[in-house]
């Protein structure tokens, strides 16, 4: 046995010394392997810590849900009126007014009770069970309603401008949704065109109250 090594053992204190040097150095090893090893492995996943959050969805991605519109309340529809300047415009214009001043004199003669209003909405004069079928027709208006002394809506009047025939396509298959929705409700429709005489209006109204 080497030299040192028994004046060690012939010296305990000494031993113990040298094993806790040692002990303290290989702890102090290992920590240090240990760091370089974190430091490592950091240094390999920066960018997955950089760009969390940000990495493009592929086909295999779970897309997130979309955040639901807020529906406007009453008081973020009152803030938006108050920033917003309104003005007062006619129901009609010149040549609807006139035919509405005729009509409505001419059917106050024929049956006293009756009476007609002027741009009604479907969704006010219609019902129905099927909630699509009635967003169908529900924001759609008539240009006008003859109704009768309480007020039960009987005839639909559409009058067709010079300007009506332009989209022809798109006005055609509107008019047809209103046309079809009155008729299942037992609502009679007639269509006025520009130019008619007095005389061709009163033959209308004739036809439409003896109905």
């Amino acid at each position: 046995m080497p030299p040192e090594i028994l004046t060690l053992i012939d010296h305990p204190l000494s031993l113990i010394a040298v094993l806790f040097v040692g002990a303290l150095a290989g702890m102090m090893v290992e920590q240090f392997v240990s760091k370089q090893r974190r430091e490592a492995w950091k240094r390999k996943n920066e960018w997955r810590w950089k760009n969390k959050g940000k990495v493009k969805a592929g086909p295999w991605t779970p897309k997130p849900d979309a955040a639901p519109a807020k529906v406007p309340d009453a008081a973020d529809q009152l803030r938006t009126v108050m920033k917003a300047d309104f003005k007062a415009q006619p129901l009609l214009n010149k040549s609807e007014t006139r035919l509405f001043k005729a009509l409505d004199k001419m059917v106050i003669e024929m049956r006293p009770g009756w009476q007609v209003m002027a741009q009604v909405s479907l969704g006010e004069i219609l019902k129905c069970e099927d909630k699509d079928a009635y967003l169908c027709i529900n924001s759609k208006r008539v240009d006008l309603l003859i109704v009768d002394g309480d007020c039960k809506p009987i005839h639909a009047i559409e009058y067709q401008g010079r300007g009506h025939f332009k989209g022809a396509h798109h006005t055609a298959a509107r008019d047809a949704v209103k046309k079809e929705a009155l008729r299942r409700a037992g609502i009679g429709y007639v269509e006025v065109v520009a130019g008619d005489t007095p005389a061709e209006l009163r033959r209308v109204v004739e036809r439409l109250v003896r109905q």
